[in-house]
């Protein structure tokens, strides 16, 4: 596995000189860069919103503690990791601890493997809230690419690349990939940072459609054309004109079709059906395929001829299972954007299991980890990656709806520190409705207070 938190900086705090170097010496060994200070106060007042690693510090110091530090970390960014390390006595304590928002807690003496493992985890988490909140701070002025086709794997930098290149060309592409990869995600970006980005962008499914009705969705038609047809339509060719066609599942449209299709590309002229003049179009064609076009071509059935006017360019997305840390990254930004829509706020996502995003396969590629990311802000299902509160595909509607209510009580309370009048108007909901459902659900607002 990749090792990402490598040259992570990591703040490193405690009161005893022996415990700082033996930590910096093991954190520097591998990989970090640490940052010792013996001083709690003066640590934290030289950390920043966009500290780009961790904390660690002891819990108990003289003058501020590892509560204090924490208190103090969050309010400068509550997503900066914060690992506390705690004497075998003061279990309790770093359990409240994290309750209140550490990332974890270490016993001494600590393992130097464990503490390292926990720091790297952190690291990662680190990393992947930094880069989430890059790509949604970026301006919404203009098409950037990077905001659409999202990712740091060098197949897909080479694919913001190539589609930069191929975009300004204008001509007739193919995108290659399987179902759920994103391909009219290219095809718009293609649209977008090309010369006809000022025109329509126009999609149809080959494969959605009956072979009866493609003809008619891409030539249109003229009143009476045929049984049904009582009143003229304009077909996707013609209302792409000046603009971009994209042309999904192309390999599912049948033979006449294509010839069909074909005559109007090398002519850039149409009829209607049951329709007798001829009308001009300008029309770049971005078609995608989840098979190899020109090996259907060579079995004949695709058109070669077709095949070749289509494929002046090729791209190719790969599959989510190949794009590594990307999958991370990826399911970070639409959980994010999920609670967004949603109006939630975000879960903490240390309760994520990285591992296990990356064990999937993924066979319905990022389609279906929008689809994990939404359940998982949802709090419908973990799917295998955190302790979300429930998996979906077991439980009643009635269980996920009560499950749901009681997360969003308890994050309340969480955030008001137990505080019931303050979480009632949170929530705005009278006081006693809260306390009503708060018996419903067995939550203890003692579980949530600032003291022990």
């Amino acid at each position: 596995m990749k090792n990402d938190s490598v040259k992570s900086p990591v703040l490193l705090i405690d009161d005893e000189a022996e415990i700082r170097r033996a930590w910096e010496e093991t954190l520097h060994l591998n990989g970090f860069t640490p940052h010792p200070f013996e001083d709690a106060q003066q640590a934290v007042t030289s950390l920043q919103a966009d500290w780009p690693g961790v904390v660690l510090t002891d819990l108990r110091m003289p003058g501020m503690d590892g509560f204090g530090v924490l208190d103090a970390v969050k309010r400068i960014d509550p997503k900066i990791p914060v690992i506390i390390v705690t004497g075998h006595g003061d279990i309790p304590m770093a359990t409240k601890a994290v309750k209140s928002g550490a990332y974890d807690f270490i016993e001494k003496p600590a393992d130097p493997e464990m503490l390292l493992a926990v720091v790297r985890r952190a690291a990662e988490l680190r990393r992947l809230v930094l880069e989430n909140r890059c790509l949604t701070s970026r301006s919404d002025d203009g098409y950037q690419i990077e905001n659409h086709i999202i990712g740091n794997h060098p197949k897909i930098d080479r694919l913001r690349q190539q589609t930069a290149v191929v975009a300004s060309s204008d001509v007739n592409t193919i995108i290659y990939g399987e179902t759920g990869t994103g391909k009219e995600l290219v095809a718009r970006a293609l649209h977008e940072l090309g010369p006809r980005k000022g025109g329509p962008f126009v999609a149809i499914n080959c494969g959605a459609l009956h072979e009866t009705l493609i003809a008619s969705e891409l030539f249109g038609h003229e009143s009476g054309a045929f049984t049904g047809a009582d009143r003229r339509r304009i077909g996707k060719l013609e209302q792409a004109s000046g603009g971009t066609l994209f042309l999904d599942e192309i390999e599912s449209m049948p033979l006449g079709q294509q010839t069909q299709l074909l005559r109007a590309l090398q002519g850039q002229v149409i009829e209607r059906l049951g329709g007798k003049s001829q009308i001009r179009i300008d029309v770049r064609v971005i078609a995608a395929a989840k098979e190899d076009l020109e090996l259907a071509a060579e079995k004949n059935t695709f058109r070669a001829d077709l095949y070749y006017r289509l494929a002046v360019t090729t791209l190719t997305i790969p599959p989510l299972r190949e794009r590594g840390d990307d999958i991370a990254l990826l399911f970070v930004h639409y959980v994010t954007k999920a609670c967004r829509k949603h109006g939630l706020p975000v879960p903490d996502i240390s309760e994520i299991s990285l591992d296990d995003l990356r064990g999937k396969s993924w066979s319905g590629n990022v389609r279906e980890l929008v689809n994990a990311a939404e359940r998982y802000a949802l709090q419908l299902e973990n799917a295998g990656m955190g302790s979300a509160t429930m998996n979906a595909t077991t439980a009643s509607l009635p269980d996920q709806i009560d499950a749901f209510e009681k997360k969003v009580i308890s994050s309340a309370l969480q955030r008001c520190s137990g505080r019931i009048q303050e979480t009632a108007d949170h929530l705005a909901i009278p006081r006693k409705k809260l306390y009503l459902r708060m018996q419903y659900h067995n939550i203890d607002k003692r579980d949530f207070a600032d003291t022990p």
